[in-house]
């Protein structure tokens, strides 16, 4: 038994004995460790490392439901959530929505787990930044390496308990000449992926080829988003597309049982591996096809969404998902046929025999007669949910593309457009053959991308004015 399964079981110990037989609880504890190395002007600035355990309980007591949440792992801190969210349960007004807890149910098997990742120490991370600066070959470099571990355990009043770990890695790095960025991602479950060579060599070819960038006018334009740009899509798809509580608010673009997508469109969450094996629910998680060959067939839940939309939960409660929904944790959209996932990390020396064009997105390319090839979106934010109308800016690199052939650097634009109206039916032109796990900006979330062909994208304006 872990040290979380053991916290969580006392304090729901600690529920029946204090409140009584009468309530229903569940408890989750989770110890996470999480460290950071950055460097900012080709060194390291900052190297910090944070280890926090965390006891989260949810307390339904005479129709009225309550949580809290304590860092203090003693008895006197474990007795305090207990005392103090039975109070705040008799306090709350009555909760009709509430979905009753978890049954008992057994965890999928474990999709493995690197002991190497979780113990990695300051020196490995530093190694793969000095590597990535090595590889820019003396322009300006910035960014971070980060390695997490997380342990957690969950019980309940139904007898109902589970278990499980897991470790991350990401990193993330540009690479600046006069003013113009190239950038390098990748995230997997073993830090030894991770190779700064390659990272920083893609960085900065793509630095050195965005330079002495004209400008182009507003339009509908074709283009070839790479991963980077592509992991955008698909965090914005989960977080305000595909979430249960959107669905069942009738906010959602999601239509079950309808090809909203084109055909080459699989989308899939795979959280085995990527978080722990099950939810703040106790819900096992398991894969979850989203999109299947265009059309959409499931949205995430937590068992409040899912009692709402009548149906069953998919393993994605959260801290906040009774207040913004569940949210999808790993999306990955289904490389094209003759490739599964790859490495995530191009080779280096056609890189940088090509310009900016990483290997994912090259065969593309080839295939666009006059275009944009776009590296990356920043800054993207909703203007319509129901129809995910996003508006944002390319960031990092966008070249116009002849004939299949790169041919100058295009400044940042701005767009405004539909995700789902640009994934539609009839719009997406190819995928990309070989996959990129992609690290999410904020949290250890991943995306795991193809490149993508698409007929039009709307640009609005220039970045510049």
């Amino acid at each position: 038994m872990s040290a979380e399964l053991d916290l969580a079981g006392r304090v729901v110990e600690l529920v029946r004995r204090v409140a009584g037989p009468g309530a229903e609880a569940e408890v989750v504890a989770v110890h996470s460790a999480d460290a950071l190395t950055r460097f900012a002007n080709s060194a390291i600035h900052q190297n910090v490392a944070e280890a926090t355990t965390t006891v989260r309980l949810r307390l339904h007591l005479d129709g009225r439901t309550a949580g809290g949440s304590t860092t203090v792992t003693g008895i006197n801190g474990l007795e305090s959530l207990v005392e103090r969210t039975i109070a705040a349960a008799r306090l709350s007004p009555p909760d009709v929505t509430w979905p009753g807890l978890t049954p008992p149910a057994e965890l999928r098997p474990d999709a493995g787990f690197d002991e190497a990742t979780a113990a990695a120490s300051p020196q490995e991370r530093a190694d793969r930044v000095r590597d990535f600066v090595d590889a820019a070959d003396g322009l300006e470099t910035a960014g971070f390496c980060r390695t997490s571990y997380t342990s957690g355990g969950f019980a309940s009043t139904t007898g109902h308990s589970a278990q499980g770990r897991t470790a991350e890695a990401a990193m993330d790095g540009i690479a600046r000449l006069d003013g113009a960025d190239g950038v390098s991602r990748h995230a997997s479950g073993r830090l030894s992926d991770l190779r700064g060579v390659p990272m920083g060599a893609r960085a900065a070819a793509k630095a050195r080829a965005a330079g002495r960038a004209i400008e182009l006018p507003p339009g509908r334009y074709e283009v070839v988003l790479e991963p980077t740009a592509v992991s955008d899509l698909l965090s914005n798809l989960a977080t305000f597309g595909f979430n249960g509580k959107a669905f069942a608010q009738h906010q959602s673009f999601a239509q079950l049982g309808t090809q909203q997508f084109d055909e080459k469109i699989t989308i899939t969450d795979e959280p085995l591996g990527a978080i722990l094996p099950f939810d703040l629910e106790g819900t096992p998680r398991d894969t979850l096809t989203l999109i299947d060959g265009g059309t959409t067939r499931a949205v995430s839940h937590d068992r409040t969404s899912a009692a709402e939309a009548g149906t069953t939960s998919t393993g994605h409660a959260s801290a906040a998902s009774r207040s913004w929904g569940p949210i999808a944790v790993n999306l990955q959209l289904a490389a094209g046929s003759g490739s599964g996932s790859g490495s995530g990390v191009d080779d280096p020396a056609a890189d940088a025999g090509t310009g900016p064009t990483a290997s994912s997105a090259r065969a593309l390319v080839s295939g666009m007669r006059r275009g944009l090839l776009i590296t990356d979106f920043w800054y993207t934010r909703v203007l319509d949910q129901k129809s995910l109308v996003i508006t944002g800016l390319t960031r990092n690199g966008v070249w116009l593309v002849e004939d299949g052939q790169v041919t100058t650097a295009v400044g940042n634009m701005r767009f405004t457009q539909s995700y789902p109206q640009a994934l539609g039916p009839g719009a997406v032109i190819a995928v990309g053959t070989e996959s990129v796990a992609l690290p999410d900006r904020w949290s250890g979330v991943r995306f795991t991308a193809p490149a993508l062909h698409l007929s039009s994208w709307n640009l609005t304006g220039n970045a510049s004015g």
